[in-house]
């Protein structure tokens, strides 16, 4: 795999000499182009910039859309107006979930009388399209829904970023289980323990010859050590509760369910 740094300010590669000298981060279209060059698999691109360069940044964009291998980028920290264009050539987008991400409209700095002007909104303008059409592919929204965003100068966090499109999925998030939500602790067995029965019994199965079936004893004592577990991880602020409903008159029980989820 190849891994090709986007840090600091996007800028022009004549200009990226300028950088070096005062020891400041920046990436040039020169800088991934020749790192391409010798990419023969994948590539992963870890983006932190705040932007810069318009031009420059297309330049980057355009030559990771033409890799012909597999582009994944992870957005490690910020990727701001340039650097979000960028972002847009993987593949795969990945955002850390303390990264962001933020779109806004193109600035141009320019001078001359009003029809200079005037003229200078007009490349202002289309050059806002042409960003958007990078967010456009990625994200599947309609132009104006993506120029209105870009009009407010919108910053987004890893979880809108992923809703919006603009990134796939959130960095370490893989092999996240979702929480199971109860009423109360309820005499419920740890995930542990329940985890530890369910690969006891695929051993067995896999395994016939060696144990036929769960031993008894087995069970039992990961049942009172899961029970255990279960004590020690009570708060006293539990206990307490506990220890005022016992003290208070019985109300009738509903043992018709043994494992009510909420």
């Amino acid at each position: 795999m190849t891994k090709i740094e986007v840090r600091g300010a996007i800028v022009a590669n004549e200009d990226k000499w300028i950088y070096n000298w005062f020891e400041i981060p920046a990436t040039c279209g020169k800088d991934v182009t020749d790192a391409l060059k010798n990419a023969t698999d994948e590539v992963e691109i870890h983006i932190n910039s705040n932007g810069g360069d318009l031009f420059a940044g297309s330049e980057i964009y355009t030559a990771l859309k033409d890799y012909s291998g597999s582009v994944t980028v992870k957005v490690v920290g910020m990727a701001a107006s340039a650097a979000s264009i960028i972002a847009m050539a993987g593949d795969r987008v990945l955002i850390s979930p303390t990264a962001q991400m933020m779109i806004h409209n193109v600035q141009l700095y320019t001078g001359g009388d009003h029809r200079d002007l005037q003229d200078a909104s007009n490349v202002a303008k289309n050059a806002n399209v042409s960003v958007a059409n990078a967010y456009q592919l990625k994200t599947g929204k309609s132009l104006d829904e993506l120029l209105a965003l870009m009009g407010k100068e919108t910053y987004v966090n890893a979880q809108q970023a992923v809703e919006m499109g603009l990134a796939d999925e959130i960095m370490f998030q893989e092999n996240t289980e979702a929480p199971r939500l109860v009423a109360d602790l309820g005499g419920m067995l740890p995930q542990s323990a329940l985890d530890k029965v369910r690969n006891l019994r695929i051993s067995n199965i896999e395994t016939p010859a060696l144990n036929a079936t769960i031993q008894a004893e087995d069970v039992k004592k990961i049942v009172n050590e899961a029970v255990n577990e279960l004590k020690a991880s009570l708060s006293q602020e539990a206990q307490e509760l506990n220890k005022k409903t016992e003290e208070e008159p019985e109300e009738p029980r509903n043992t018709g369910f043994e494992r009510f989820l909420f």
